[in-house]
């Protein structure tokens, strides 16, 4: 999760300060930010959800050119006071319809933010918008759970634990609709919160759909940010969609 639209009352206030402490996880972010830099070519790139800058911040640090949207003032003020933080353009908006006026070679979306988006409209606008933002032969980039592994999942995920805090996660799926919610529950300074964040989930097949109607076509499909294989095993997918 990167950053959320205000259509979730509370989630981006609550967590803008603390997102990077209990969600930025080293080893993840460096193996996204590493991928992202290899598909990047000459840029700039864009990327949506950019939230409080955990994988822009370091693009930028390659020499890459960063641009951004999201609909959380608080996150981007979070962006903004880290070094480097205020060199970055970010429109604040919708990242469905990806209010910017430039092309880039890639677009892209990390942490799950994609399934952020309310319903299957939203997300396929965000895939055409995307599209036509692209130069020819630039990348669309996301990341998501593979919707039947979320079913499997039982009980709690420790998201983050020190002496002082726990954050636990237990995600809620509706196969029905296709939804699924995530509820936080963070225990710190003797003081217990209960968050939710509602996600709308698709499968890699229909997300191949939208991407075609988008007119885009799969270039590659990787298990993780590390490039592992995506099997029938996998319960998670990196999808690299390329401008036809």
């Amino acid at each position: 999760m990167n950053a959320v639209p205000e259509n979730q009352p509370g989630y981006a206030t609550e967590f803008a300060d603390d997102y990077d402490r209990w969600f930025a996880k080293p080893g993840i972010t460096g193996a996204t930010v590493a991928s992202l830099a290899a598909l990047a070519g000459r840029g700039p790139v864009l990327e949506l959800g950019i939230g409080t800058g955990r994988i822009a911040l370091p693009l930028r640090e390659r020499g890459i050119e960063v641009h951004g949207v999201d609909g959380s003032a608080a996150m981007i003020r979070r962006l903004r006071a880290k070094p480097g933080g205020a060199g970055i353009p970010v429109v604040i908006g919708d990242f469905a319809e990806v209010p910017v006026t430039m092309s880039f070679s890639l677009v892209y979306l990390a942490g799950g933010t994609f399934a952020e988006l309310p319903d299957q409209a939203a997300q396929t606008r965000c895939f055409a918008n995307s599209a036509a933002r692209l130069t020819a032969g630039g990348l669309f980039v996301l990341d998501a759970h593979v919707p039947e592994a979320l079913a499997a999942v039982t009980g709690p995920e420790t998201v983050s634990e020190g002496d002082d805090h726990l954050v636990l996660c237990y995600r809620r799926l509706d196969p029905s609709a296709q939804r699924y919610r995530s509820h936080y529950v963070i225990h710190e300074h003797g003081r217990t919160r209960h968050l939710r964040v509602e996600f709308r989930c698709a499968t890699p097949a229909e997300l191949d759909l939208m991407a075609s109607r988008a007119g885009l076509r799969l270039k590659e499909r990787w298990g993780s940010w590390t490039g592992d294989p995506f099997t029938r095993d996998s319960g998670y997918h990196v999808s690299v969609y390329e401008r036809r």
